[in-house]
């Protein structure tokens, strides 16, 4: 049974210790006030101790039969769900976020490591190869060449702010990591300190129960340069993290400069745009009006798939698209936002939009506001197509309950508009058959090659756990658009290809053993086969 004492350690393989640097308390966003439980920073020499118990784990842990991997995994969504109401009440207490939401995302971040259990142990994510040996081959005899995936090594992972239990320390960066048989060092937020100790403490559980090696998890309290000292530890092999552009940036930085530079898959900024066609508007802008503004006030606007962008066209329907999308946001009522800081920034580029030439504030919620320092206000504001050409800054996220609509004359300066912007992890669109067969654009090819994720009809926010989903897209949405940080195909992030040439079968790995004991599919000389 896993105590919910919190005891502000850092959890180092089976030991928690208490760290030698900064001392600080989680907040309660919801009424600004310091929360029982102190937290105490590991200090660069404790954080390099934690890096040495990961390295000598990864040579045990990659070795482990997948089963033996599979099961970890299972069992520690097992300890997660046994923690029980003390977990959702500690996460909302540092949150803000609701109890409805949170178990939901306690379902969700349990179903993805069960998910990835279930991807272990069918075991085809390893994509094994077999050219057989051709010794009579003319010209030159073809050796035996067998090609699969391999875990990269320790890696660190970043939780992230806005999702406690889903994409923090045992979220979907983490499960991945540990899936593909890396060891796993996360990095708490500071903002739920409380939360990661105890989804840390149910790792560590886990981790015991199935005899995983030991320093196969830890769990640190640090501060950014510690941190960053982690990312610069020679035995780090790649890191994980969703969060600020600012600080995905310092990340890779840091990373680069490395003698040896590892990966960084970070997941920065996305506005995701929304394009809306004059035959959609006209058959259902009401209907679309009414689900944007839904979408961008989801969970205080604090998903990383709000629809920050709205392009229309200048129709006889706009108006009343603009009246529905308006009254529905000045109606609707602020919310407790994450941090106070986060709240500041929200309002910081609020006011930065509402000051810059050719932007109007459309509406904003007409309820006060509890608190100024934690409640986000719902707000949507317009420009026009020119104005949003000439100022960059305009596309800027701006994390919170807010949209931005562009009117544009026609759909060729709407297609130039889109054409102006960063890389995004969704766009959307809205259109007849009409719309596409009259259209001089291609559309789904324009968007394509801004996002990782294309959505026809529908809103962005919202990201299923699938082996079909894209989570990701071109830089700054992800710092690597090759790759996805939710689905199965998340793991391939933490392994790299190896081949082995003319090796005697017993020195293989499984995977690649002639018998194939362990009955995955393998592609031999260009076919799929389990035999």
């Amino acid at each position: 049974m896993i105590t919910t004492n919190l005891t502000g350690e850092s959890l180092i393989g089976s030991n928690a210790v208490l760290g030698e640097g900064h001392e600080f308390s989680a907040t309660a966003p919801a009424r600004n006030e310091t929360l029982p439980g102190t937290f105490r920073n590991l200090n660069l020499a404790q954080a390099s101790q934690v890096v040495d118990k990961a390295a000598a784990a990864f040579e045990a842990y990659s070795q482990l039969h997948p089963h033996k991997r599979a099961d970890f995994l299972a069992a520690i969504a097992d300890q997660i769900e046994a923690i029980g109401d003390p977990l959702l009440e500690r996460a909302s207490a540092e949150s803000g976020l609701p109890l409805a939401r949170l178990t939901g995302e306690r379902g969700r971040t349990c179903g993805q490591l069960r998910m990835f259990s279930r991807l272990v142990r069918e075991g085809s994510w390893v994509d094994a190869r077999i050219n057989p040996a051709l010794p009579d081959r003319q010209p030159l005899p073809r050796p035996d060449i067998r090609r699969m995936l391999v875990p990269l090594g320790p890696v660190v992972i970043f939780g992230a702010s806005n999702f406690p239990l889903a994409f923090s320390v045992a979220g979907g960066d983490t499960a991945s990591a540990l899936a593909a048989g890396c060891s796993v060092i996360v990095k708490a937020h500071p903002a739920h300190p409380g939360t990661s100790e105890l989804v840390g403490r149910a790792i560590q559980a886990a981790a015991l129960e199935t005899g995983m090696p030991e320093g196969t998890f830890s769990l640190v309290h640090t501060d950014n340069e510690v941190a960053q000292a982690l990312v610069a530890h020679p035995a780090i092999k790649a890191v994980g993290f969703t969060g600020s552009r600012g600080g995905g940036l310092a990340l890779l930085r840091v990373a680069q400069a490395r003698p040896e530079p590892i990966p960084v898959y970070a997941e920065m900024s996305s506005v995701n745009p929304t394009v809306v066609l004059a035959g959609a508007m006209q058959e259902r802008g009401t209907a679309i009006a009414e689900g944007l503004a839904g979408s961008v006030t989801l969970g205080v606007g604090q998903f990383c798939t709000n629809p920050g962008i709205v392009f229309v066209l200048q129709t006889d329907k706009l108006p009343d698209f603009l009246g529905t999308l308006g009254a529905k946001i000045r109606s609707s009522v602020p919310a407790t936002m994450l941090t106070p800081g986060i709240r500041d920034n929200y309002s910081r580029g609020i006011g930065t939009l509402t000051h810059a030439q050719e932007v109007s504030l459309l509406a904003q919620s007409e309820s006060n506001a509890r608190s100024e320092h934690t409640e986000g206000r719902p707000a949507i504001l317009t420009t026009t197509g020119a104005a949003f050409k000439q100022n960059p800054a305009l596309s800027h996220e701006v994390f919170g309950p807010s949209s931005l609509v562009v009117v544009c004359t026609d759909e060729a300066e709407m297609a130039a508009c889109l054409q102006t912007m960063e890389g995004q992890l969704t766009a959307t669109i809205f259109a007849t058959d009409a719309d596409l067969k009259a259209s001089a654009h291609n559309w789904v090819a324009l968007l394509q090659q801004k996002a990782g994720r294309v959505l026809f009809g529908g809103y962005p926010t919202g990201v299923e756990v699938s082996e079909a989903m894209t989570h990701g897209g071109p830089f700054p949405a992800t710092s690597d658009s090759r790759t996805t940080s939710v689905g199965t195909a998340a793991i391939e992030r933490f392994a790299r290809p190896v081949s082995y040439q003319s090796f005697p079968d017993a020195l293989l790995p499984l995977a690649l053993q002639q018998a194939n004991p362990l009955g995955i599919w393998r592609e031999v000389d260009g076919n799929l086969v389990k035999e």
